[in-house]
């Protein structure tokens, strides 16, 4: 059976089973300060990781380029836009004009910076314009990439470069 509660002694049948409002409030500056500790990190990791995939989308870009100026016997050139965020591929025409054969997005809030120009060329005899493209993150948080164009068109990833 059940014991009635009116057997309890007068202190157990008046006390609540909630939270006071000092512990809602210490629970909650405890929570605050967790957040401020980890929110600099976590923005850091997510500037990274734009940095990163947009190496990976130009790097796969170049290496399209690569493999279409052998594929169509073709100078194909790579060029990129920061304003409007876009790395795209172009070949030359037999009229001297030049038809854009794909083009990619990347993250507007990370940039490219070239040695001296903003494109750069496989011809199809297997070589290319030495270039090293940095990718940054505007708010400079995140470390930049270095991506190294050969002459023999190789195509390497480096950590470094200044923004």
């Amino acid at each position: 059976m059940n014991a009635s509660t009116n057997n309890l002694p007068l202190t157990l049948r008046t006390t609540n089973s909630g939270f006071t409002l000092i512990e809602l409030m210490v629970t909650i500056a405890v929570l605050a300060i967790i957040v401020g500790i980890a929110a600099p990190s976590i923005s850091t990791q997510l500037a990274n990781q734009r940095v990163k995939s947009t190496t990976a989308t130009l790097a796969n870009a170049l290496k399209e380029a690569k493999n279409e100026s052998l594929i169509r016997r073709q100078e194909v050139e790579v060029s990129y836009d920061n304003v409007s965020s876009t790395i795209k591929l172009k070949v030359n025409t037999s009229s001297g004009s030049q038809d854009e054969i794909t083009a990619y997005h990347y993250n507007p809030k990370t940039t490219i910076n070239g040695d001296d120009d903003v494109d750069v060329d496989f011809k199809p005899n297997k070589t290319a314009d030495a270039e090293t493209l940095v990718i940054c993150d505007i708010g400079d948080a995140a470390d930049p990439r270095q991506i190294l164009v050969s002459k023999l068109g190789q195509i390497s990833i480096q950590l470094g470069g200044s923004c």
